[in-house]
């Protein structure tokens, strides 16, 4: 697969990402009244999961990681773990840098999920998804 149409399949495994963490953490902040930093980490946890079953099945499946699901589940929580620091870095710091975004913590999510998607790519393409798949 060109390098080209697996950034952009990665881009849009990061924007399913991105709803499905926005929008858990807007939600539990919002309707469960739930603190900004909890709430964040229950909805990186969903979002992380959704984008190991994207990219496993669309960015990278003409690659193979060598794994079982459950494996490639766990050493793609592992890798995106360092992406984390640095998506979920850039998150306090804005929250804590403009409180007044505290009742709009998508804002923050999204900086920091732009913040940590190049990390994660190159994680992804080179620590887990780094062999070619042979046919069956």
């Amino acid at each position: 697969m060109r390098i080209g149409r697996e950034i952009l399949l990665f881009a849009a495994g990061g924007l399913i990402g991105f709803v499905v963490d926005g929008g858990i953490a807007q939600s539990l902040v919002s309707l469960a009244h739930w603190n900004v930093y909890a709430a964040r980490a229950v909805s990186f946890l969903a979002a992380a999961t959704s984008t190991w079953w994207w990219n496993s099945r669309h960015t990278f499946k003409g690659r193979d990681s060598g794994m079982g699901a459950q494996a490639e589940w766990l050493r793609w929580m592992g890798l995106m773990a360092l992406g984390a620091v640095l998506n979920n870095g850039v998150y306090v710091a804005l929250l804590q840098g403009i409180p007044s975004l505290k009742p709009w913590p998508v804002v923050a999510v999204a900086a920091g999920s732009l913040a940590g998607a190049i990390a994660n790519y190159g994680l992804a393409r080179t620590l887990l998804f780094r062999g070619t798949k042979t046919p069956a």
